[in-house]
């Protein structure tokens, strides 16, 4: 098969022909449709601290995909041949406290497919059942491609009760985007976000024009306030840009006893004033991945009842042209990019 391999240990990635997985017992064999492009991969691409450390090669990366099941091991009983599906990219154990108490997602033993397990650049992908997730009909490959990456928007807008409160959002990229669009589907009165790009701000027009974009290099965020009518801070902050000012904005608008969904990555060790998270009685909390498989059900019933995420999809190119992919995006102008395997 063909498949996009960490062949060597710098920048760049190469296509590569790599024999079909084998499958175990437990697992399944899916064919890949296709496949989004996400910002780890390109942090697996630039070859940065991160993945030199954590990368073995060569790996077959990525881990968005939607495709369609081709062989399943002989103690898989609830999926079948021809289902179509996405998956849980991050494959857990069952040893943990956590994995025994339900809570999957916070597995210690976690690995990601795509960074320590082969991943879904490819024609095929041998995944555990556990981790499949049938796609119904009404919902198409392109968006069962994005799947993982609306789940980080998910659990992150969803860490806090949103009806009816006012959400500051730090970060237009792709999953800032949709974590803007599910906050308003979720019953949030006024929802902002804020970014220093001008192409991540128009796509935030298109995509939710209900949401009042702000340009932090232009604007500033208190006349916002006043022009939407806001008598008091921000309720809920969503940090998803993983910069350090965009945090303490957050911290500086919010509300006393405000709350913090924090899913950017600041790089690097960010100074942290604990003075203001104290006396303004802050609570903070830290999201990783998904919930297994509470996310995964909340946000296929939000896209069959009308939650429309689609238009973040930018770019839809061949698998072969995954340098352009990834030119564009490393170029920051773009939402998510799908590569078509078929």
């Amino acid at each position: 098969m063909k498949a996009l391999e960490k062949s060597h240990a710098r920048e760049g990635l190469w296509m590569v022909r790599a024999p079909v997985p084998e499958i175990g017992p437990s697992d399944v064999l899916i064919r890949v449709n296709v496949t989004g492009i996400c910002g780890t991969d390109t942090h697996i691409w630039n070859w940065d601290d991160w993945a030199a450390s954590t990368v073995p090669v060569p790996m077959i990366t990525g881990h968005e995909f939607a495709g369609e099941i081709v062989e399943v091991g002989r103690d898989v009983t609830d999926l079948e041949i021809g289902q179509r599906c996405s998956g849980e990219g991050h494959v857990v154990g069952t040893e943990s406290r956590q994995s025994r108490s339900g809570r999957f997602h916070l597995d210690p033993g976690t690995r990601g497919i795509g960074v320590n397990v082969q991943g879904a650049f490819a024609e095929y992908i041998a995944l555990p059942a556990f981790n499949v997730v049938p796609l119904p009909e009404d919902i198409p490959d392109d968006l069962g491609a994005i799947l993982d990456p609306l789940g980080n928007a998910v659990h992150t807008a969803l860490s806090f009760d949103l009806l009816g409160e006012d959400v500051l959002i730090t970060g237009a990229g792709p999953i800032g985007i949709m974590a803007a669009a599910v906050a308003r589907y979720a019953g949030a009165r006024h929802v902002v976000i804020t970014d220093i790009r001008s192409d991540r701000l128009k796509l935030i027009e298109r995509v939710c024009p209900d949401v009042r974009s702000v340009d932090a290099t232009r604007e500033d965020l208190n006349d916002v306030m006043r022009e939407i009518g806001m008598k008091q801070g921000f309720d809920v902050g969503l940090e998803m840009s993983g910069n350090q000012n965009a945090l303490d904005q957050i911290v500086e608008s919010l509300v006393m006893g405000g709350k913090i969904a924090l899913l950017g990555i600041p790089p690097g060790t960010s100074p942290v004033d604990w003075s203001r998270i104290v006396f303004k009685a802050i609570t903070i909390k830290g999201v990783y991945g998904r919930e297994m498989f509470e996310t995964w059900y909340k946000m296929i019933a939000m896209l069959q009842n009308g939650l429309d995420v689609s238009g973040v999809i930018t770019h839809r190119l061949k698998a072969e042209a995954f340098r352009d992919g990834f030119a564009a995006m490393k170029s920051g102008r773009s939402g998510k990019i799908l590569l078509d395997w078929r």
